[in-house]
């Protein structure tokens, strides 16, 4: 563009004006890719002259010497308007010649037009039009180019030399003349008033006058014009004349030799001061050729495959042509001069006139379809609205549209394809686990392909054993499990060859594989596509997408279904790494958590332990019973902040050592400040929350210390639900001992609830609400809580099932301890107080004997008579007052002998010259169990023996019972 630019500001100034004009066309036809252009001149008398012309053939150029400045064409509307004008390929406005000639072929020529006035000073003398077969107007930058052309012409214009006197003469009047004789154009003068009209040379040549018989009067051409035309020829004028509008008539006039032709006329009135018409000055030219052209014309259209039709302001059909007949069902001359609403094919499609009216009402063109009720057939309906009518044309797209529909569903299913392939991918990616991974593909792959089942089997050890299955009855899933491998299977066959299996029908399948040839009505299924499963270049499986009815898979869907299965290998290869994970992960968090809670006369337990989320499946929340002397067990939870591998390694370091801490039988307080070191010798971010509760059996009370933790949930046995306010110390890792311990008295028919935050806090719910929703169930199930442990199993699903989302996964790991403790009935409590003399242990033996008398435990009394017996000896020997024997009659039967010293006593191994050392390796081998606690008076030492039966470890009667003094205690 900016090169043509230079090319012309190289031409040198004083050129002629034709070449001007020709550089301009020639350039600007170039850059705009145009079919040719023109350039014309104002002229007199209303017209536009053409002075230069580019790439058209004469017959356009000759319908487009002469313009009427005052027409419809672009050139004209660009002159008048003074700016550029754009007319895109078959516009509804006429493009032809309205001055001379004007015909067909320039009026319907199927090109775009763009016309550019250019100017001398304010006043415009010429336009430059371009004929282009583009169907979009021009953009920004080609019309900046043509005003540079324009800049350019009216420059060199203006530096043009002046004409010669024979040039100025021809460029005048003659030259002008010569033009109109060449061309045929005439133009006359009518005096309205007295009837006179004056004609040039060239009209009374057009119109067939001769001078010797000119009279000088309009009644001089209205003898030339055909009786037929001359109504509506002078019609038209009184019309122009009434309206003060635009003389435009057709009609034959009778030449020199005799014969009719077709001429038209242009002109305008002018009119007095007081708005009476004066004169009318017009021209008047030989139309035969444009008639022909437009009888060339409707000859086109009478015979052209699609309808159609012409009708005028009152919708009344002038011009139907013969697939516009067949489509309405009338002729020509029935149709000629019909309203087209009127005609009952009109009439039975619906809304059909609203969106004509609409359309000619907004001046607009607009198309739409329709289909005709009776052959059903479809046709696109494109009105176009015109300055004496309407054009409608009709075309039959039935086929189309159906094709259109077609592709369009086809387009539809691969997009739905395509999505449900981006949400299985998108599946694939969150799914964890092989179930996961087939639920997946059975929910996005089976309906977009209508199949009707999916099976997925891996191959272990040998086997193909399935990893899911949808569509299918247990029964044929364990048919076909752990089939070996088999040379005449689908399933080993497409592992075996890693190439894809689709059998369309049961025949193919029984064709190729007679030995199965039972399988396909077992399973229902009449067609299959057999994929291999390839991952990390290993063929581990196959994935069988399975049909109820007999079908063949096309090219596409067997590519679409490979690619699928080869997502689905990755997914499931990764999945059922995960499964390994998540197996061993459940292996390691049951060995860090009891095995089974131990079953005691004085507490009855239930527990569970869920996990946050999905990942490894361990953490660091616990529970735990432990079972201690004199009747008292330990109920204790714990959470070591985070979740993971790490934390659950805390969590069993720390339940080991709360276990050892607490066989020692030491106070609540103590043990959790022994905790409280551990957890303090780790990492430094390292916190732990801890509730340890401490029952005792015999004093119905529970001792507790809470590290951080929240309190128990207590349901006493009128049903009511409270928290205790317990003394809360800081989680173990930032605590400062001592511990503060709080009592509460536990009556029998209570339910101690103990658990972590995870189940009673959320992301969207806070832990006061969730305590409240615990309490609340707790109220509501407490009722329907039996003397049975199995009811204590039923509370903790009911607890977990309230309290933890069923849906939104679980941001917290959470455990929960709920137990029942029994108290022991005085009846099962026996307590003496000794002397603390040598007497003592005569005294306890008789205590003894005479108390498992009466509960029935005669055969429990030589070794209870024996243990007493040392452990009172001990006391006398080597402790300090006062002294007091007590019996427990639990499950088994326990020995205690309290004393006021501090002492712990401890086995000795005994050489043979040694007269003691020997005592407590008899207690050891007389009782089930043996240990020493502090009291707050001193300490107690105990024994525990149980039943009598298999479990019995030693006959007393293998001892003999020494002397006191020979006891080394």
């Amino acid at each position: 563009m900016s090169a043509r630019l230079a090319l012309l500001a190289s031409v040198d100034p004083g050129v002629p004006e034709s070449e001007v004009f020709r550089l301009a066309l020639h350039h600007a036809a170039a850059e705009l890719g145009a079919l040719g252009g023109t350039v014309h001149l104002r002229g007199p008398m209303s017209a536009l002259r053409l002075v230069s012309s580019a790439g058209l053939p004469s017959g356009i150029t000759r319908s487009l010497e002469i313009i009427d400045q005052d027409g419809p064409l672009a050139a004209a509307r660009a002159l008048r308007g003074g700016r550029g004008v754009w007319v895109p390929p078959k516009s509804t406005e006429p493009d032809g010649a309205t001055g001379a000639g004007g015909p067909a072929a320039a009026r319907w020529l199927p090109v775009g037009r763009v016309a550019v006035p250019f100017f001398s000073g304010e006043r415009g003398i010429g336009v430059l039009t371009l004929f282009v077969v583009d169907a979009d107007q021009p953009g920004p930058d080609a019309w900046e180019f043509l005003r540079s052309v324009i800049a350019w012409v009216e420059e060199r214009l203006s530096q043009a030399p002046p004409p010669t006197r024979q040039a100025r003469e021809e460029r005048g009047g003659d030259r002008l003349r010569h033009a109109l004789k060449a061309v045929r154009v005439g133009s006359w003068d009518w005096n309205i008033k007295t009837g006179d009209v004056i004609f040039d040379e060239a009209a009374m040549e057009l119109y067939g006058i001769r001078t010797e018989e000119f009279t000088g009067k309009i009644e001089s051409w209205m003898r030339t014009v055909h009786p037929d035309d001359l109504p509506p020829t002078l019609g038209a004028a009184q019309r122009a004349i009434r309206d003060h509008g635009v003389y435009e008539a057709e009609y034959r006039v009778r030449k020199l030799d005799g014969s009719w032709g077709w001429t038209r006329a242009r002109g305008r009135a002018t009119y007095d001061d007081r708005g009476e018409p004066v004169r009318m000055v017009g021209m008047g030219w030989d139309s035969n050729e444009s008639r022909s052209a437009r009888d060339a014309l409707s000859r086109a259209l009478r015979y052209m495959s699609d309808g159609f039709l012409a009708v005028d302001d009152a919708w009344k059909i002038i011009f139907a042509n013969l697939e516009a007949e067949r489509t309405l069902g009338f002729s020509e001359e029935e149709l000629f001069g019909r309203v087209l609403w009127d005609l009952p094919a009109v009439r039975q499609v619906p809304d059909l006139e609203r969106r004509c009216r609409q359309a000619a009402a907004e001046d607009e063109s607009t198309g739409f379809d329709v289909t005709m009720p009776d052959s059903g057939r479809r046709y696109h309906v494109r009105l176009v609205p015109g300055p004496d009518g309407r054009t409608l044309y009709l075309t039959d797209v039935t086929e189309q549209r159906r094709h259109q529909e077609e592709r369009r569903a086809a387009e539809h299913a691969a997009a739905e394809r395509a999505a449900r392939i981006a949400e299985l991918t998108a599946g694939l990616a969150k799914a964890m686990t092989s179930r996961e991974v087939v639920n997946g593909v059975a929910a996005r792959v089976l309906p977009p392909f209508g199949a009707g089942g999916l099976l997925v089997q891996v191959i272990e050890d040998d086997r193909l054993h399935a990893v899911g299955s949808v569509g299918y009855s247990d029964d044929f899933i364990a048919l076909v499990d752990g089939r070996p491998r088999s040379s005449r299977d689908p399933a080993w066959e497409v592992i075996r060859t890693g190439v894809p299996l689709f059998l369309s029908s049961a025949a193919e399948y029984a064709t190729r594989y007679p030995d199965l040839a039972d399988l396909p009505g077992r399973a229902g299924k009449y067609a299959w596509a057999f994929v291999p499963l390839t991952a990390s270049g290993h063929t581990f499986g196959v994935c069988v997408v399975a049909f109820d009815e007999p079908r063949r898979l096309d090219d596409e869907e067997r590519t679409l279904l490979t690619a699928i299965c080869a997502l689905v290998a990755q997914a499931l290869e990764r999945a059922r790494l995960f499964d390994a994970e998540h197996t061993r992960s459940r292996e390691l968090q049951r060995s860090l958590l009891p095995h089974a809670l131990p079953q005691l006369a004085v507490c009855g337990s239930a527990a569970r332990y869920l996990p946050a989320g999905q990942g490894t499946d361990v953490g660091g929340d616990w529970y735990d019973i432990i079972p201690l002397s004199g009747g008292q067990v330990a109920l204790v939870v714990g959470d070591v902040m985070g979740h993971g591998l790490p934390e659950a390694t805390t969590m069993g370091r720390l339940r080991t050592a709360l276990h050892t801490l607490a066989d020692l039988e030491l106070p609540p307080d103590e043990i959790m400040s022994n905790l409280n070191d551990i957890v303090s010798d780790m990492a430094e971010d390292s916190y732990v929350t801890c509730l340890y509760a401490l029952y005792d059996a015999t004093a119905r009370t529970c001792c507790l210390v809470c590290a951080g933790h929240p309190p128990p949930a207590v349901v006493c046995p009128d049903g009511r639900v409270y928290f205790p306010e317990l003394e809360i110390n800081p989680p173990l890792g930032a605590a400062e001992p001592p511990f503060e311990t709080s009592e509460v008295a536990v009556d029998e028919g209570t339910l101690l609830a103990l658990y972590t935050d995870g189940l009673v806090e959320s992301g969207s719910r806070e832990i006061d609400v969730g305590m409240a929703d615990l309490a609340r169930l707790l109220r509501a199930a407490y009722g329907g809580v039996g003397a049975d442990d199995g009811d204590l199993e039923r509370l903790c699903d009911i607890l977990t099932a309230g309290l933890l989302p069923a849906v939104e996964p679980m941001t917290d790991d959470a455990a929960l301890l709920v137990a029942r403790p029994h108290a022991l009935p005085d009846e099962k409590v026996a307590s003496w107080p000794l002397p603390d003399t040598p007497q003592a242990a005569g005294q306890a033996r008789r205590c003894v004997r005479e108390q498992l008398s009466a509960w029935g435990l005669d055969e429990l009394t030589p070794t209870t008579e024996l243990l007493a017996s040392e452990l009172v000896g001990n006391v006398v020997r080597h402790a300090k007052g006062p002294v007091r024997l007590r019996l427990l009659h639990t499950a088994g039967l326990v020995c205690e002998v309290f004393d006021g010293s501090l002492t712990m006593p401890r086995i000795r191994r005994a050489t043979e010259t040694d007269e003691g050392g020997r005592g407590l390796q008899l207690v050891t081998a007389l009782s089930h169990r043996w240990g020493t606690r502090y009291t707050p008076m001193g300490k107690c030492i105990w024994t525990e023996q149980a039943p009598l039966g298999p479990d019995r470890r030693t006959d007393p009667s293998e001892f003999t019972v020494p002397a006191v003094e020979d006891l080394d205690l």
